[in-house]
């Protein structure tokens, strides 16, 4: 974490406490706060999940611009986020069981979204060398954090 910047790792690290303030409310909160906290988790997890995929994207444009050549599939990849968001919320559109099974999906995908980083970190040169020092401990705590919160 050191080879990190100050103010991304502090801001990056920061943006973990809404999610942590959802499942404490969640878990140890008076119960009539656990459905909005629910659904708050939710709404923060699929906003900085449709982040990351604008983060891969800026990624994408920033090693055209440089001339260098984007692979198709980080292309693909950028949009993902938002659209597995987006499914997500379908549920709630439609009256089925929600956001308990949309908040473990979003869970599961932002933590399987560190495979992307990882070939992001190794393919593309506009990639910071700090990338995955930062990527680990906020895709990881905001999945598990997200997961913690629909099984609360």
């Amino acid at each position: 974490m050191h080879k990190i910047p100050a103010l991304p790792r502090w801001l990056g690290l920061t943006g973990l406490l809404p999610q942590l303030a959802c499942v404490l409310a969640v878990w140890i909160g008076p119960s009539e706060w656990r459905y909005a906290a629910l659904a708050i988790g939710w709404g923060y997890a699929a906003l900085i999940f449709s982040f990351l995929g604008g983060l891969w994207w800026g990624l994408a444009a920033a090693e055209n611009a440089a001339g260098r050549s984007v692979p198709v599939w980080l292309w693909t990849c950028t949009v993902l986020p938002s659209l597995w968001a987006l499914a997500t919320f379908l549920p709630w559109i439609v009256g089925a069981n929600w956001p308990g099974p949309s908040l473990a999906g979003l869970g599961l995908a932002i933590l399987a979204s560190l495979l992307i980083d990882r070939r992001v970190a190794g393919e593309i040169e506009a990639a910071p060398d700090w990338w995955m020092d930062l990527r680990l401990p906020l895709s990881g705590g905001l999945g598990a954090l997200t997961i913690l919160l629909a099984l609360g």
